[in-house]
């Protein structure tokens, strides 16, 4: 299979790469979720080339991660604000970060710090089972096959 072709693959994870699995797209959300807005900045933040940029930012609009909204008229500039899609990739930047501070990060510690505001103290992500509340560990998860996945086969079976 050809990445290309990854979206059409029966499986949510690689469906989202498809979309945000390459390094630099993931770097854009990481500076939206900063407050990083405009081109220029990005660009500045991140290094990527004019080209590469408006490549992936147009990627993320078009799949509306990002939507585009004019700030200035003459000459006509935009702004990426996160969509609520966008919003909802939160959980798994925050992951990935902690994931990083467990195992990339120097003897300096953390990059970054996080506080939760509500209730003013520094926070990790856990990721806990929506019934019970629990932490999730892997090794007490069962993955089944769901509904798109049947349908799936079904598919190939005709």
């Amino acid at each position: 299979m050809k990445w290309d072709d990854i979206q059409q693959m029966p499986c949510s994870v690689a469906r989202a790469l498809s979309i945000v699995g390459d390094r630099w797209t993931l770097l854009i959300l990481r500076d939206s979720f900063l407050g990083t807005k405009r081109f220029d900045k990005f660009q500045k933040q991140i290094g990527l080339s004019r080209h590469r940029l408006t490549d992936r930012l147009n990627k993320l609009v078009e799949y509306e991660i990002l939507r585009k909204v004019p700030y200035q008229e003459k000459p006509l500039r935009h702004e990426y604000r996160l969509t609520r899609k966008g919003v909802e990739f939160y959980p798994v930047l925050m992951t990935l970060a902690k994931w990083g501070d467990n195992w990339m990060a120097d003897d300096d510690g953390a990059p970054i710090e996080y506080t939760h505001t509500v209730c003013n103290h520094p926070m990790t992500v856990n990721i806990c089972c929506s019934e019970c509340g629990d932490v999730i560990n892997p090794k007490e998860v069962i993955p089944k096959v769901g509904p798109g996945l049947r349908a799936y086969q079904a598919k190939v079976k005709a």
